[in-house]
């Protein structure tokens, strides 16, 4: 009872020292359970014995007989389903052509390459091998954005590798998952014409199962067969019924399964799909915790001494700084990105949770089948792992400094609110170059900005989505916009240090706007417009005007017209370099030159 209470607590507490240092979870993980057993067992207890043992020896140990395997299982059916969900074909058709080469054609390469490195430097099995190189073709998005988050980088480098880790994920536990069980059949994966049948039969058996049950559990839930409180409790009894069941018919079959399954609903149309992917990551969460500890506790010494040599450093070398960079240089050729981003991205490559837990699972089955060189996989898999992540934790940022692709002043705008006044603003802002991201929680404002061809997220700010969006690294500058000034306070006091470097402005209320006397530091615009004048002015004339300023007089005077109508709302002032200055109803004395515009809303000034 200590044990498990012990690993689950040591299990979340490492999530929580990820989430305050901003590091991939992963990585004190997998200390941990290292620490807790092979490093206890060799150099900390006085009876050569583990602090948390996951196999009953005979003494201690959480899981008896086979008890180990077949909880790992389940928990990583559980974790490739979860992965499945996030994989929408649609967004792999619509990424950037750079995106779609490096998770098909850089995966080929990591494929092909770390499998020629590790079976000529370990001289392993060529089986092994590609198990190996599969697994190690995942990067995952849990471990990208942590190391991503405080890096203020170009928006177009920081989605390539978002993108790549969340596409990756899935299609590398598919493959991993294919060779695996290529191995598995046959006593060892033997090219016979046996083999080849039975692997038939578990890609057959796998992909119909994940596939029918997919759509049988989406009709359910549409026509409300079960009950919302049972929701996410019976989606993941079905998700581990699918596994058992596939796996009864054709041994081995069960990870396919839960994989499509996962991948056919994530691609429905299921209104129910975004509530059952949260509960899928909260329980992943938990799973993983348990799950890391457990998997890193349960390695031997004798395994670790095996890759403790010279052999294994040279094998990390060639992965990350041979195979990785020819990956992404083959695969961003003839593309727009620099030579200092292409180093980049080359650099930042670390293995996620997807490789660890599925490399445990196979290792351990494999060992168990008496497969030799399967007990190579668990601890290379991790070396490569805790070495990626320690990696680009402690460098990228030094190395986005070095090749100078981090931003010196993050320029980017994020305005709360899609209204379309916020629209308005937004297109004028994107039409003179600043990126621009709108958020709201309204669906169909969202829908109308992108349609303007705006960058537009549908989500809460209440929620903490909008921290790890590693996509508003840029953003630099935050507007609040909304109707509701409760919402305007509260995302300036949530996300100022955040988002609002360079300045964070919200619209007056009502009540601020009647006061004079009480003028807020961060009112936007005027002190004599609020969202219901910025609204009606938008309706009548949504147009956005420039109109050039003679001197500082001119502008006073633009400036107190434009308070005293209710045509016109001042926004910006435009320098004649094109940089914007947001216009503040705090500010007292602005600097103006001869030749600088006055950005307005509304009916049109005559000079």
């Amino acid at each position: 009872m200590l044990a498990l209470a012990s690993i689950i607590i040591l299990g979340i507490l490492a999530q929580w020292v990820a989430w305050k240092f901003k590091i991939p979870a992963i990585l004190p993980l997998l200390l941990i359970g290292l620490l807790v057993g092979p490093i206890a067992a060799e150099f900390l207890s006085e009876d050569g014995a583990k602090w948390i043992e996951p196999i009953w020896n005979g003494k201690k140990g959480l899981f008896p007989g086979e008890s180990l395997f077949y909880f790992v299982s389940l928990a990583i059916s559980i974790i490739l389903f979860e992965g499945g969900l996030t994989l929408k074909l649609k967004e792999v058709k619509n990424v950037s052509n750079v995106i779609s080469k490096l998770i098909s054609l850089g995966s080929l390469i990591t494929f092909i390459g770390a499998a020629l490195a590790v079976h000529y430097i370990f001289n392993l099995s060529w089986q092994i091998s590609f198990l190996f190189s599969g697994l190690i073709i995942v990067t995952g998005p849990t471990v990208i954005t942590p190391i991503l988050r405080n890096i203020p980088l170009k928006n177009d480098i920081s989605a390539i590798l978002k993108w790549e880790g969340i596409l990756i994920d899935p299609i590398g536990a598919l493959v991993s998952v294919l060779v695996f069980e290529f191995i598995s059949v046959e006593g060892g994966g033997e090219f016979t014409i046996t083999a080849l049948i039975e692997f038939a039969k578990i890609v057959l058996f796998g992909s119909t199962f994940g596939f029918t049950f997919a759509h049988i559990l989406n009709f359910a839930m549409n026509k409300k067969w079960i009950p919302h409180y049972l929701l996410n409790v019976f989606a993941l009894a079905s998700v581990l019924g699918v596994f058992v069941l596939s796996d009864s018919f054709a041994h081995e079959s069960g990870l396919l399964a839960v994989v499509v399954m996962g991948m056919v609903l994530g691609n429905s149309n299921s209104p129910y799909l975004k509530e059952l992917l949260y509960f899928k990551e909260s329980l992943s969460i938990l799973l993983i915790s348990i799950l890391f500890i457990l998997l890193s506790a349960n390695i031997n010494m004798e395994e670790l001494y095996l890759i403790y040599n010279w052999k294994t450093l040279l094998l990390f070398v060639l992965v990350v700084f041979i195979i990785r960079p020819i990956g992404v240089f083959l695969s961003t050729r003839n593309s727009t990105l620099k030579l200092n981003e292409k180093l980049f991205i080359s650099w930042v490559g670390p293995r996620g949770i997807v490789a660890a837990g599925i490399a445990s699972l196979f290792g351990i089955k494999l060992a168990k089948e008496g497969v030799a060189g399967a007990e190579y996989i668990t601890p290379l898999v991790f070396m490569i792992v805790l070495g990626t992540v320690l990696l680009n934790a402690t460098t990228a940022r030094l190395f986005a400094k070095m090749v100078g692709v981090i931003l010196k002043k993050s320029e980017g705008i994020l305005i709360v609110g899609a209204s379309d006044v916020s629209r308005l603003i937004a297109k004028y802002l994107s039409d003179n170059d600043r990126h621009v991201v709108l958020i709201d929680s309204n669906k169909a404002n969202i829908e109308k900005a992108k349609a303007m061809s705006i960058d537009a997220i549908n989500a809460d700010i209440y929620s903490n989505s909008l921290a790890d969006d590693i996509e508003l690294n840029d953003i630099g500058y935050l507007m609040a916009l909304t109707g509701s000034s409760d919402i305007n306070k509260y995302a300036i006091k949530k996300f100022k240090k955040q988002f609002g470097e360079n300045g964070a402005f919200r619209l007056i209320t009502p009540e601020e706007m009647k006061d004079m006397g009480n003028n807020p530091r961060e009112g936007l615009f005027s002190h004599a417009d609020d969202f219901g004048l910025l609204t009606k002015v938008a309706k009548k004339y949504p147009i956005i005007h420039e109109i050039e300023l003679k001197d500082k007089e001119y502008y006073n005077y633009l400036i107190e017209n434009t308070n005293k109508e209710i045509d016109n709302i001042p926004l910006f002032i435009k320098d004649k370099n094109g940089e914007l200055e947001i216009i503040s109803s705090y500010s007292k004395d602005k600097e103006i030159k001869k030749g600088w515009k006055l950005v307005y809303l509304g009916k049109e000034i005559k000079a």
